[in-house]
């Protein structure tokens, strides 16, 4: 009986770690063929049945697909790192203020508020498309100041919160011990000041997560760029991408996923970063409140 209760201590936990391993593996199989793709000739991309280590390993890729003559790589990486910047410290610092209010402040209609802010997370960026276009181009003919056709409604409108990001924020926040906050009002400190001095640098894990989440959202973000950039010198780089793939002529497969795995390598090192802080953040999210 012992030796089988040890066997199933050890057994049981190495079936569910294989388990993870195997749905990891199919999970990396698509990620794994894009590189691969992107290291061939044009030849070796349409063999059949496909090869999966490119012989000979053709790095130059990926040079060539940066300094493309058709492509401009360099001003579209520039483009998005502007607007996911300017759309990072929007969210993260406004949906911080209004996380505060909803973990640490009570009053009449607070749950109404919290309920229809939540609720906002249901609506797709496609349903409020059309409305939000016909607001940008009307705020553009009544103050004289352009919209469309800049980089204006994909970062401005961060600067007034996310829902989910407030959601994030405020469940970390009431797992901060209200006694900090009491004993800061008992010195004299502000609301703001308890906000700005103590709840904030003790946040920094949920502030990454935040972070994190939106500049992955921005610089994958298609549709957006899609609907209010006008010209090819404001291209992002998914929009550049889509741009370098339906170009005259077509591309080789070798190339667009070269120029692919430069689109997303920026996200990867960035998680892998920022991983401890990012799990820190996700763990200690959500345990009370």
């Amino acid at each position: 009986m012992e030796k089988s209760s040890k066997r199933s201590k050890w057994l049981t936990p190495a079936l569910v770690y294989a388990a993870l391993l195997l749905a990891a593996g199919l999970m990396l199989l698509p990620f794994l063929w894009l590189i691969s793709t992107s290291l061939k000739t044009v030849p070796q991309t349409m063999e059949y049945p496909p090869r999966w280590l490119p012989h000979p390993v053709m790095l130059t890729n990926y040079p060539d697909v940066w300094h493309n003559p058709r492509a401009n790589f360099a001003l579209w990486t520039r483009n998005s790192l502007i607007i996911a910047a300017l759309t990072v410290a929007g969210v993260t610092f406004s949906s911080s203020i209004v996380a505060y209010g909803f973990a640490r402040l009570r009053f009449r209609g607070w749950g109404l508020l919290f309920a229809l802010m939540l609720s906002t997370m249901m609506i797709p960026f496609p349903v409020i498309m059309v409305p939000l276009y016909t607001i940008f181009r009307w705020l553009g003919d009544h103050t004289g100041i352009q919209w469309l056709g800049t980089f204006r409604p994909l970062w401005v409108p961060a600067w007034f919160g996310s829902a989910f990001s407030i959601f994030l924020l405020r469940q970390f926040f009431v797992t901060i011990p209200d006694e900090l906050s009491e004993a800061a009002r008992i010195d004299g400190c502000s609301e703001w000041g308890i906000y700005w001095r103590i709840i904030l640098p003790l946040s920094r894990p949920a502030l990454s997560v935040v972070a994190l989440f939106t500049f992955m959202y921005v610089w994958r973000d298609f549709l957006g760029p899609l609907v209010y950039l006008q010209r090819p010198s404001q291209y992002t780089l998914a929009l550049g991408l889509q741009a370098f793939q339906s170009q005259n002529g077509g591309t080789s497969w070798n190339l667009l996923m070269a120029a692919a795995v430069l689109v997303i390598a920026p996200v990867i090192v960035l998680f892998f970063v920022a991983q401890r802080t990012f799990i820190e953040g996700i763990a200690t999210t959500g345990m009370k409140g």
